[in-house]
């Protein structure tokens, strides 16, 4: 019989997650609850204490930011996360329960003792070890976001590089800025391995670190690289419930980057999950069910033969599902999941399991990533992921269908073998490429052979290759527009880097479009502070700028009447739109009532997008479950007005489709 101490047993109880949704209750699109909900009233006093110190802190970032000492620039981050968490819970009533308002006070005394420190030119917390936290700049929207991070007392700048374990949060939608940075201040997390700094990404907020969330996890660490001196060959991936779910997405996304990934229940798919879990009625659309497999980690399982991966799960844990069903897709490609399972236990980490995984991660830790594989295994359905270790895709045969590519290094040159690729690099970095002496290296793919160039002085190669017909050729993809890797869609891409959202000044003729699309543009602007903790940039359109233009994302808003931006490249679009119709190749929908989404290059930067008429497309009724965070529109919608939006539409999607792999309007697209 297994005997708990009491230790053990308030491990087990600190990692009961609150990913647990409210089941039936939450499958109702008519009732949505709020999240996050709002919080209390805070008392009139407390509150203008609070005021007070945001306005002695913002005096201070105020004096800090127009100093031109690049020291000070590069950790105004450290201070402003401060301010930005106190007047973001102040603001939008984020404060859930009486104890945060004292949180917040001395979150608010610590952000104006490190404004001080900075303003003497000095920052303690940058060389502190134990529990630091951090913040960096977005490049979504230049918010300040926070990370918080265990420094082992071993660490030194000047010592050996060091192990970064990055540390995925359950869901909590109280998670307000204010309460993470209180526990990232307090608590050292569930794992604190030896001689490794351990990253807790904020993954701005309840997304399961998904779009704007993933990218925060890959800016924070990027972060962290700056300015620790961290082994880049010992990365890995972890996390429990909502954070099993994200690290699952990591290991099959991002696989290469990692030395290994120690997923611990949550989710790995959507459709059986909620089937199971939330025991919810899916009745989606054909594109939704394409869009899952930007997600779905079981449909790219094969990408764990790059990642050493080890599960977790609790006996008793209804979330055991997340790795039995990747442990049959696991198995269809012929591997075997390492999966530890906690005896009697439902939603927790068994004491005896994390040691048995403490173990193995740092067997793995040991021998570190294997930057250069002797094979590659591959599966994607999007070039937004699109690499792993020495093979790019550069062009699919057709997205949302699966791509696969598997290579083998010999003595002569690569061996490959693609389903619906198009279009490929090999890279080998420096030292990693050692052909036979004096020969050529041949390149076989698909059962072509290619001649590659040779290789360079520091044993370094780089050979691109793309097909022509059933050939395969050297060089890139003929050139002119294409799907490619951060410009292929959909709609939800575009807020995956930097972007501008454009507000109309003109008037539109269709009166009822107009008030849709305002109501819709402030709508997106609000839950993008709620949903992803930050501020959309917004302009008018008559202030856009080629340097905007150059930089950013273009969300235009209106119709080609009011948004002077519109204007100018509507004539450019794949589907026009004037003041009497909107028109899709061969249908057309009447401008009186009906409005346009899409994403599509800027014709005015083809290196960037512009979306017509959207946000993130996941709706209120998605927040209550994280595995339905999926995109809702695929590259381009038509909406009916006469149907008023919800907690699930923006309308009624009358008509929606897929580009090509050119940007092309495809032919009316099959529904299967």
């Amino acid at each position: 019989m297994i005997r708990l101490t009491p230790a053990a047993i308030a491990l087990i109880l600190a990692l009961t997650s609150l990913l647990q949704a409210d089941g039936p209750a939450d499958n109702v699109p008519s009732a949505v609850r709020r999240v996050p909900k709002l919080g209390i009233e805070v008392p009139p006093q407390e509150r203008e204490e609070l005021k007070t110190g945001l306005d002695k802190l913002g005096t201070a970032l105020r004096g800090l930011e127009t100093s031109r000492d690049p020291k000070i620039q590069r950790l105004l981050g450290d201070v402003r996360i401060y301010s930005k968490a106190v007047h973001d819970a102040l603001e939008y009533q984020e404060f859930f329960a009486p104890a945060e308002i004292a949180k917040a006070n001395e979150l608010l005394k610590e952000g104006l003792e490190r404004a001080e420190a900075l303003k003497g030119n000095s920052a303690p917390w940058a060389e502190k070890t134990g529990l630091v936290v951090r913040g960096y700049v977005s490049k979504l929207d230049d918010s300040v976001q926070p990370y918080g991070l265990v420094i082992p007392e071993s660490y030194s700048p000047k010592g050996p590089r060091v192990r970064l374990d990055v540390w995925f949060h359950g869901r909590g939608e109280t998670l307000s800025e204010v309460n993470f940075l209180d526990e990232r201040r307090k608590q050292a997390g569930p794992i604190t391995p030896e001689d490794t700094i351990v990253l807790h990404p904020y993954g701005r907020y309840c997304n399961a670190f998904k779009f704007a969330g993933e990218v925060d996890v890959l800016e924070a660490i990027e972060d962290v690289r700056k300015r620790y001196h961290i082994d880049d060959d010992r990365i890995a991936v972890r996390g429990f419930s909502m954070g099993g779910a994200a690290c699952w997405q990591f290991a099959v996304h991002y696989g290469d980057r990692w030395f290994a990934a120690n997923p611990g229940a949550g989710f790995s798919e959507t459709p059986r999950f909620l089937k199971v879990f939330q025991h919810e009625d899916l009745k989606p659309t054909w594109y939704e069910q394409k869009l899952w497999h930007l997600y779905d980690c079981t449909d790219t399982a094969v990408n764990i033969y790059q990642c050493p991966t080890i599960a977790y799960s609790g006996e008793l844990d209804s979330q055991k599902q997340a790795a039995e069903v990747m442990a049959e897709a696991v198995a269809a490609e012929g591997l075997t999941l390492r999966h530890v399972i906690g005896p009697q236990t439902k939603h927790a980490i068994h004491p005896e399991s994390k040691r048995e995984i403490e173990t193995d991660m740092s067997s793995l830790a040991r021998r570190g990533r294997i930057r250069t594989p002797a094979k590659v295994h591959f599966a994607t359905y999007t070039l937004r992921y699109n690499r792993a270790n020495w093979v790019t895709l550069d062009a699919l045969g057709e997205h949302w269908a699966k791509a696969r590519v598997s290579g083998s290094l010999t003595p002569r040159g690569p061996e490959i073998v693609t389903e619906n690729v198009e279009a490929l690099t090999l890279d080998f970095e420096p030292g990693a490429f050692t052909p036979e002496p004096g020969a050529a290296p041949r390149v076989t793919v698909d059962g072509t052979t290619v001649e590659g160039p040779r290789p360079r002085s520091d044993d370094s190669w780089r050979c691109e290759l793309h097909r022509e017909g059933k050939t395969w050729k050297l060089g890139p993809p003929s050139e002119g527009l294409r799907k490619r890797h951060g410009l292929q869609g959909p709609i939800d891409d575009a807020f995956m880097d930097t972007f501008l959202v454009v507000r109309p000044t003109g008037d539109t003729s269709n009166g009822s479009f107009g008030s849709w699309s305002k109501q819709e543009r402030e709508r997106a602007v609000e839950h993008w502070r709620r949903h992803f903790r930050g501020q959309a940039r917004v302009k008018d359109d008559t202030a856009v700028t080629d340097a905007d233009i150059a930089s950013a994302n273009l969300v235009l808003w209106g119709d080609p009447a009011s948004n002077a931006v519109l204007r100018r490249i509507a004539d450019r679009l794949p589907i026009t739109w004037d003041r009497d119709h909107i028109k899709a190749g061969d249908r057309q929908y009447a401008s009186a009532h009906h409005a346009l989404a899409m994403v599509y290059p800027n014709p005015l930067n083809p290196n960037r997008y512009v979306v017509l008429n959207s946000g993130f497309t996941f709706r209120e009724y998605d927040y209550l479950n994280n595995a339905r965070q999926t995109p809702k529109l695929p590259d381009w919608a038509v909406i009916d007005l006469r149907t008023p939006p919800d907690a699930r539409f923006p309308g009624k999607v009358v008509d929606a489709g897929f580009f090509g792999e050119r940007w092309e309007l495809k032919p009316t697209e099959s529904k299967n």
